[in-house]
């Protein structure tokens, strides 16, 4: 079976896929508003596996500043809970039989910085994965060489492309964390 020609598209779709999956994540980085995005990213141990929480819980915001959660399952109460915890998200909820209520602190100057940190994580993971689509295109480009596809000047410009548009990508996540970075630390 002859191996599928150089598609830059997809490369640069699935770069997009990184970058799109990055804003919905710093989307979910409230600066002091309860926001159901804010816990939505947080992943439950259930059932043998990692589950997103709203697939074992309706998550509501009933005031401004309160973040609601309401479990489906009674035995899975402690494990969302465990997970809101370990979240690094600096909340810390109350249980009530099945719903978990989340207060929604005042920011800090502190409580900023541990956001900014996060955002920070969710950047890094972001540039990880862009960077993961360029060793797939480079690789492939090899393996096209290697079975004489193409020629070695294609190669190049090939290997090029991928590392152009592995840049753009890498710009663009650098610049929705700027923007997240400014919006958390002001005031």
């Amino acid at each position: 079976m002859a191996t599928a020609p150089f598609d830059l598209p997809e490369l640069q779709r699935r770069m997009q896929g990184a970058i799109a999956s990055l804003k919905h994540e710093l989307g979910g980085l409230r600066t002091g508003r309860a926001s159901a995005g804010l816990v939505e990213p947080i992943h439950v141990d259930a059932y043998g596996q990692s589950m997103p929480l709203n697939q074992v819980a309706s998550i509501s915001i009933p005031e401004p500043r309160m973040i609601s959660i309401q479990v489906w399952d009674r035995s899975m109460v402690g494990a969302v809970e465990k997970a809101i915890r370990d979240s690094n998200l600096g909340l810390s909820p109350n249980t009530e039989g099945q719903t978990l209520r989340i207060r929604i602190p005042e920011l800090n100057e502190q409580r900023r910085k541990e956001l900014v940190k996060v955002a920070h994580k969710y950047a890094e993971e972001a540039r990880v994965a862009v960077r993961h689509v360029r060793r797939d295109g480079i690789d492939h480009v090899k393996k096209l060489m290697k079975d004489k596809a193409i020629s070695e000047d294609d190669e190049k410009r090939h290997e090029t492309e991928v590392q152009k548009a592995t840049d753009k990508a890498v710009a663009e996540i650098d610049q929705a964390l700027a923007v997240k970075e400014k919006e958390i630390m002001q005031v």
